[in-house]
């Protein structure tokens, strides 16, 4: 195990790796090497014996008291720490480790989370299907690391899962002498310190990330190990003294997809006191009313698919005749040209009840990879405030950026990075030329028994929700349990009123019934239960089956419309068939569907429009392509905004790093 952490070196006090810019020529070998990365799915081979040495190891503890076993755990934290280690003493660990969890847990790693573990330990992302247990493989990794004294972080979507996890897997590493604490959003900096002490953090990327951020700001550009150890030296003043995290050694990140590519496209930013006038108010008022005055078509353009407006040739003169009379900041050309483009991305481009809803009289931005809210967070350059003005609420004031950064950039930043997800594969290019992380594929502890329907497309939204009520109604005959995913709260609501109206009972899970989230999640396998969810019961979550309701086939998953990421749906679909578990799923799709609209092209819905007139399995293959090749066209787009983005930071850290800055 000579590619542990410990073999790194920190650099300076705060230990980080000095992140490597990702080059052209970095890109085109990741490109070149693609298929060689889809092909990593037989790597595990490389460890198929290493359950067997753990097997050996732990047949030998099952006899030693608790004590003997903490005890044997300190010496095995003890020879981690000297390098001289290899597979008998890592499988030693992992063997301390499952036989703390069956005694604490009552649950056991099977050997394919022992393979997880190790590769978890490497280094890389471990591809494991929903259901087989990523929590509980966690902790070989992170025990092993945090016995041989690396502080181990292990990083959640949101803080529900983070706060969950922590206290259902804190008995195992208590169990061998370890320390686990868990940051949530709200926490004082005083309890955040604490919590990045313990041998093992449990915190989500946004709260690590900003935390980051916040150290940055206080240590400064100068790092060196001897002058922030003099400055400790000095005091409670002393830098060091005020930063929360102890640096960036080891982390493992769950839903790894998620956090290290699609959240990727949205930068981190910390801002400062700033704005907030009495005038600003009038400023954006007057700016959605100018904005609700000019012609779609004529005046401004709409790009859905690249999310942005442009004003035309003759939107520009109709503006200077609008604008003419009034004076203050609407003299300045590109001022008001950009106060209005914005008005009209936050009238045409953000809708309520799908960006983002309306609680308390304050915008709260929904994430549309997860569905679950960002209430922290706010758009930029005077967005934000704008869509508080049209929806009537509180106008909070504009901040001015004092640092930021990239997930990508970020997570570079750990001496080692590993990570776990369901769905990797497809993005194995992206991950090996960003992060340098390879994706080695583990197989399932049981044979999977899911079923793929075909996909059904209809013409019509109307026509594919008439549908949907119909599959929802005769599924529940049957007694089986029915999960339907939905792409927006708008969606699931809508969804909603439709069941009721057909006299089907559900629960809807949503942006909206977060704090019920649990509750929704541990009834979804009962016997003809209805779930109408957005993706927030798409990750982290397990829906187990009640009794008898395996017999009747199991969790039937419904997709009522496709992802921009295909991943997504593979996610949403991998809700049902969990370890062995029968199941089945299927997507309903419409033409009208965003997807569609957006991304394919004019020929592909011709075509389409065409299939769905075509009775028969013929025209519902044909159909689904064109819907296939829209998502496709989806996530390149997205790969692109995450390049720009990515080259978009270096470039600006270059310019900070020579103005003296750190960020």
């Amino acid at each position: 195990m000579s590619s542990l952490v410990v073999a790194e070196a920190p650099l300076g006090a705060y230990p980080e790796h000095l992140e490597r810019p990702v080059g052209t020529l970095d890109r085109l070998a990741a490109r070149a090497m693609a298929p060689v990365l889809r092909r990593r799915a037989a790597r595990w081979r490389r460890w198929r014996n290493f359950p067997d040495i753990v097997g050996r190891q732990g047949r030998e503890l099952r006899r030693l008291s608790d004590g003997a076993i903490q005890k044997m755990a300190e010496e095995t934290g003890s020879e981690l720490r000297t390098g001289a280690y290899g597979d008998d003493l890592i499988a030693r660990a992992f063997a301390l480790v499952r036989e703390m969890a069956s005694r604490t847990l009552g649950e056991r790693h099977f050997d394919v989370q022992l393979v997880g573990g190790r590769v978890l330990l490497e280094g890389m992302v471990a591809e494991m299907e929903t259901g087989e247990g990523k929590t509980l493989t966690a902790t070989l990794a992170a025990c092993t690391a945090a016995l041989a004294g690396i502080p181990v972080h292990i990083i959640t979507v949101n803080d529900y899962l983070a706060g969950r996890d922590a206290e259902w897997m804190g008995p195992v590493y208590r169990g061998v002498g370890l320390t686990v604490g868990v940051v949530t959003h709200g926490m004082e900096q005083a309890a955040r310190r604490a919590a990045y002490e313990c041998d093992v953090t449990y915190v989500t990327n946004k709260e690590v990330a900003f935390d980051y951020l916040r150290d940055r700001l206080t240590i400064g550009p100068r790092t060196s190990r001897t002058l922030l150890q003099l400055e400790r030296l000095a005091g409670d003043g002393a830098r060091l003294g005020k930063v929360v995290l102890r640096g960036l050694n080891y982390a493992i990140v769950d839903e790894a997809d998620s956090v290290l590519v699609d959240e990727a496209r949205t930068p981190l930013i910390i801002s400062g006191g700033g704005g907030g006038s009495a005038d600003e108010r009038r400023v954006y008022t007057t700016a959605l009313a100018l904005a609700n005055r000019l012609a779609g078509g004529h005046d401004f353009l709409i790009d859905e698919r690249d999310r942005a407006v442009r004003l035309t040739d003759a939107g520009e003169l109709r503006l200077d005749e609008l604008t003419e009379p009034l004076g203050g900041v609407w003299t300045g050309r590109r001022r008001r040209e950009e106060l209005v483009r914005q008005a009209l991305t936050a009238l045409h481009l953000f809708h309520r009840d799908r960006h983002y809803i309306v609680r308390d009289r304050k915008v709260h931005i929904i994430d549309e990879f997860t569905g679950r809210l960002m209430s922290d967070r706010s758009w930029e350059h005077g967005l934000h405030q704008l869509i508080e003005v049209k929806e009537d609420c509180p106008v909070t004031a504009r901040h001015d950026a004092l640092a930021r950064i990239s997930y990508q950039r970020f997570f570079r930043r750990y001496l080692r990075l590993a990570g776990m997800t369901g769905t990797a594969r497809e993005m194995a290019t992206e991950l090996w030329s960003v992060y340098r992380l390879a994706v080695v594929s583990i197989p399932t502890n049981r044979p999977l028994r899911r079923r793929r329907y075909p996909d059904h497309v209809y013409a019509t939204t109307e026509a594919k929700w008439r549908a949907v009520v119909r599959r929802i109604a005769t599924v529940h005959r049957r007694g089986r349990p029915l999960l339907v995913g939905t792409r927006s709260v708008a969606a699931s609501e809508h969804l909603s009123g439709l069941l009721a109206a057909a006299d089907l009972p559900h629960r809807v899970l949503n942006a909206r019934q977060d704090k019920e989230e649990a509750d929704i999640v541990a009834r979804a396998g009962e016997a003809g239960q209805i779930t109408v969810a957005t993706n927030m019961a798409g990750r982290g979550t397990d829906i187990r089956l009640a009794p008898g309701v395996a017999e009747r086939g199991g969790l039937h998953v419904l997709a009522t419309e496709r992802h921009e990421a295909g991943r997504i749906d593979r996610q949403l679909f991998g809700r049902c068939g969990r370890q062995g578990d029968p199941g089945s799923y299927q997507a309903f799709v419409s033409l009208e569907d965003e997807i569609v609209t957006v991304n394919a092209s004019r020929v592909g819905r011709w075509l389409a429009v065409l299939a769905t007139r075509t009775p028969g399995r013929a025209g519902d293959w044909m159909a689904a392509l064109v819907v296939r090749r829209a998502q496709r066209a989806a996530e390149r787009l997205h790969s692109r905004i995450r390049r720009d983005l990515l080259k978009h930071d270096e470039q600006l850290e270059t310019t900070l790093a020579f103005a003296g800055r750190p960020e």
